[in-house]
């Protein structure tokens, strides 16, 4: 029996050094076979997961002896942090490890989408030849790139999006919007209603929480700048899929890049409805991966779950 179970992928340089003081069982596919999951963690004292793994009472009710679990990222909404605490077992994200992916992920987006190019390249594709029909594209300097959600990762985008000339402006619930200083960018912290009216660029940077599902509704799209670009990096269910369709389809809104859903895998119906428009980005979850990320991540990881094992 394994002392670690890996669920599935991570940089495997990090994960031999754990295997130098520990026995572990790696499974990339194990997340989608409930039945040998829970028979391989019977004995484990660390699990390591990513999204897909679900950390629920009854799998952690058939590892008894779980000391640890190390979170391959920083999204915890798959980990029943209640049920982990009730049975000592900690749970250890890799903060800030993915930062730098996403947010440059973010601004690429952006940057993407305010200038056209999404449009132009179809339109080279098909034959097409029409500057004038692709010179409308705006520029980042001067226009607002707004944040909901004021986190590790939205610090990092602020940072990322303020060298390139926008104004940033940002929404997070846990910050007091009389707060406008911060020790590395010049963010100014605004209500919810004053990000959807200014932000020429709203990327989304919070947790998937009762309080965030379904946030980005349709009113909430419907009050946004006309013309306003839409990212979202964090939780599919924030966003009111159909809703975003429907303002992309209309015209108020200019573009969206997401590489979350409401449902992963996505289902087809939600990705015809969105990839037919000539503005719109979509990815399969992968703004936080990276070559550099996905090492950065993993050695993070197991820095944290050797640090409990060897507290244990």
């Amino acid at each position: 029996m394994a002392d670690v179970v890996v669920t599935e992928f991570m940089d495997l340089a990090a994960l031999k050094t754990l295997e130098a003081d520990y026995t572990v069982h790696r499974d990339e596919t194990l997340w989608e076979k409930p039945e040998a999951l829970r028979e391989s963690i019977a004995h484990a004292q660390a699990l390591i997961v990513r999204n897909k793994t679900p950390v629920d009472v009854a799998l952690l009710d058939a590892a008894p002896d779980l000391k640890v679990v190390g979170r391959l990222g920083v999204g915890l909404d798959n980990i029943d942090l209640k049920a982990c605490a009730e049975r000592n077992v900690r749970v250890c994200p890799a903060t800030g490890a993915n930062a730098d992916a996403v947010a440059e992920y973010a601004v690429a987006a952006a940057m993407v989408l305010l200038r056209g190019l999404i449009p132009a390249t179809q339109a080279i594709a098909q034959g097409a030849w029409s500057r004038t029909d692709h010179s409308a594209g705006r520029e980042s300097a001067g226009r607002v790139f707004g944040l909901l959600g004021y986190g590790s990762i939205g610090r990092v985008t602020a940072e990322r999006a303020g060298a390139l000339g926008f104004r940033v402006i940002a929404h997070d619930p846990a910050i007091d919007e009389t707060d406008n200083a911060t020790a590395t960018t010049e963010t100014q912290i605004v209500s919810f209603a004053t990000l959807l009216d200014q932000a020429d660029v709203l990327s989304v940077h919070v947790p998937l929480t009762s309080d965030t599902r379904g946030l980005l509704d349709a009113p909430a799209l419907a009050a946004m700048k006309p013309g306003a670009i839409l990212i979202n990096t964090a939780r599919g269910g924030i966003v009111d899929e159909a809703a975003l369709a429907d303002a992309l389809t209309r015209g108020h809104l200019g573009g969206a890049a997401l590489d979350v859903f409401e449902e992963e895998p996505t289902p087809a119906k939600t990705c015809i409805a969105l990839s037919r428009l000539h503005n719109v980005l979509l990815t399969p979850h992968i703004a936080g991966l990276s070559e550099d990320a996905n090492t950065r991540v993993s050695e993070l990881t197991v820095a944290n779950v050797r640090a409990v094992l060897r507290q244990s």
